[in-house]
């Protein structure tokens, strides 16, 4: 006799649909307050649909993003603290698409995991929700994967895209820039989302905990501490100034990023003693014995993002970046060089 097969449902598979359905309901309260102008769908559509306004942009060039967060999560998972890092994944693909002078119109992402967990993934999505309400950007949608089998018990990971827009002669694409020019830097609120491999591994052979005390909060708390968005203040600089170059300092750190947006031969002469590194920088290099160049080209060391302009116009661009909330010095100039690589030199 034929045994009877068991029936099965995608919930025996490890797939609940109906979890998925809630937590659709939970969010459009969050994507919805993240509307601006030109946003035409809201969550829950196929595809999310935007309109240009072509009398803000009559010559408009779309400019796109896209980012994770790293291993900055392996953090957030053992913290079991989720409400910051969606915070991180805007800032990192906003902060890329504003350096070549875009606005952002509008975000999405992917988070995907082995089970789903609506509390955590609500508290992800609030964090996103809150970057693109502060970059002015419409969340306006994504993709919610559950894969059984994919990820360790309450991990997931995290991925998005920015789609921003500049009018084609408002391009910044470096080409302004020349000897004698001068680099502003903006304070980072530390780590930002890079360099958290080597973070972990100082962290390990340390036997540090993240629950160690460190100065007024713990380790794994300023170490969670989420990307600083520069998308507002920078768009009111470029309102007031005409801005020669930006450079988002991420992985490669100083060394790496700031050639992407100088010409051929220039080199950009910093002077390390212009900004007082944060203490986590201070500790990271001390407890894992970094030589300097290394923690140069890994970590943004306390500068998040360069503004490189007109010596003309440094203390107005300090005095309206000064006055949209950062913290901006002059670190540095740009000067000639005989190499045709455009590189960074390092001022004790």
């Amino acid at each position: 006799m034929t045994q009877a097969k068991e029936k099965l449902s995608y919930r025996d598979a490890g797939v609940d649909i109906d979890t998925g359905n809630a937590l659709i309901d939970r969010i459009k309260p969050l994507t919805k307050a993240t509307m601006r102008p030109g946003a035409l769908t809201d969550v829950g559509g196929f595809g999310g649909l935007f309109g240009i306004d072509v009398e803000k942009f009559p010559d408009p060039v779309l400019v796109s993003g896209t980012d994770g967060v790293g291993t900055k999560l392996k953090l957030a998972f053992e913290m079991d603290q989720h409400s910051t890092i969606g915070i991180d994944l805007v800032a990192m693909c906003v902060n890329d698409i504003i350096v070549q002078g875009a606005e952002p119109l509008f975000f999405l992402d992917y988070f995907a995991t082995g089970k789903l967990s609506l509390e955590q993934a609500e508290d992800v999505i609030k964090g996103i929700a809150h970057g693109c309400k502060e970059s002015g950007c419409a969340l306006l949608g994504g993709e919610t994967a559950e894969m059984p089998g994919m990820y360790d018990e309450g991990e997931y990971d995290l991925a998005g895209f920015s789609v921003g827009v500049v009018n084609r002669p408002d391009i910044i694409d470096g080409s302004l820039i020349k000897p004698g020019d001068k680099i502003i830097g903006l304070s980072s609120s530390g780590p930002h989302s890079n360099g958290y491999s080597l973070i972990r591994k100082v962290i390990e052979n340390g036997n540090h905990s993240l629950q160690q005390a460190f100065e007024s909060s713990t380790l794994g708390e300023t170490l969670l501490t989420p990307t600083r968005l520069y998308i507002k203040s920078l768009l009111a600089l470029k309102q007031t100034i005409s801005i020669h170059g930006l450079a988002h300092i991420t992985g490669g750190g100083l060394l790496e990023n700031l050639p992407r947006v100088m010409q051929d031969n220039t080199v950009a002469n910093i002077h390390e003693t212009s900004w007082k590194w944060p203490a986590i920088f201070d500790w990271l290099q001390e407890q894992g014995n970094i030589e300097s160049r290394e923690m140069y080209r890994t970590f943004n060391c306390g500068i998040g993002m360069c503004v490189i302009v007109d010596p003309g116009d440094v203390q107005q661009t300090i005095d309206c970046l000064t006055a949209n909330g950062e913290t901006a010095q002059l670190i540095g100039d740009i000067s000639k060089s005989e190499e045709t690589e455009p590189r960074v030199n390092i001022i004790s």
